[in-house]
């Protein structure tokens, strides 16, 4: 069988809506559902509870030390990583991912998909060893093995991108690491200040993991090119707030025949 991880925090209608998809499509396929609460203040307890997952809390939440957390705590061998703003969506998701596993005894992850770019490079079939970071696991929605990683646990000293930095050293490692074609939806609208707390944790990540310095060139260019961009948009929007105001004078003067 297979647990469900949903790692979430003030997520309670997204994760209604994912526990209800599990719990009404795929129940024949899961083992176990768990949610994994980092100190979330709004409902998200009740609602687990209400479709009879798990609910564990996390107090000090880290990207792969959450994931080592409750992982350990799952009862099967393979375990599906999800955000509770992502959801199965083809009818064989599960099916899938197992026979996948059934197939190759020596497989650390799958990587599902959900964006273009990931189906254009399972269908281009990139290599995970030629690009980690594009065909590498994806803890929005990716499967893992609990046997490799009891012997290699995930990183807890890592800003972000414990999947990819989890992927990289399981190739090391001897293991394989396959695209799915199980696919999922991915939704979320972030705000500015988590955009930001994202950004902040992907400079960090991208320097730990794939060595990508900052310089003074990449700091100006990057303030100018915002800029930029901050006037071409209010620009580009004024003009057509103006356009649509200017077709709706015209068109009060001009109206067509009714039908």
């Amino acid at each position: 069988m297979i647990s469900v991880v949903i790692r979430t925090k003030n997520q309670e209608e997204a994760l209604a809506f994912a526990l209800k998809n599990l719990t009404e499509r795929y129940k024949d396929d899961i083992g176990e559902i768990i949610v994994l609460d980092n100190l979330s203040n709004d409902s998200s307890e009740a609602v687990t509870k209400q479709f009879g997952a798990r609910f564990i809390t996390i107090k000090n939440f880290s990207y792969g030390g959450s994931a080592n957390f409750v992982t350990e705590k799952a009862k099967y061998n393979i375990v599906v990583m999800f955000s509770a703003h992502a959801y199965p969506v083809s009818h064989d998701f599960f099916k899938l991912i197992k026979q996948k596993f059934e197939a190759n005894t020596n497989l650390a992850g799958l990587r599902c998909l959900h964006h273009p770019n990931d189906y254009r490079n399972f269908i281009n079939q990139v290599s995970v060893k030629d690009d980690p970071n594009k065909s590498g696991l994806i803890f929005s929605g990716s499967a893992f093995n609990k046997a490799v990683w009891e012997q290699i646990p995930f990183r807890d000293d890592v800003a972000t991108f414990e999947d990819k930095e989890w992927t990289v050293r399981v190739l090391k490692a001897g293991y394989n690491i396959d695209f799915v074609a199980s696919i999922f939806s991915y939704e979320i609208k972030r705000t500015k200040k988590q955009l930001f707390f994202r950004f902040k944790n992907d400079v960090v990540g991208n320097y730990q993991l794939w060595h990508d310095n900052i310089t003074w060139k990449n700091i100006f260019n990057g303030f100018v090119v915002g800029c930029f961009k901050l006037v071409k948009n209010f620009v580009v929007d004024f003009w057509y707030i103006l356009k649509k105001a200017l077709f709706l004078i015209k068109f009060m003067f001009n109206k067509p025949s009714k039908f």
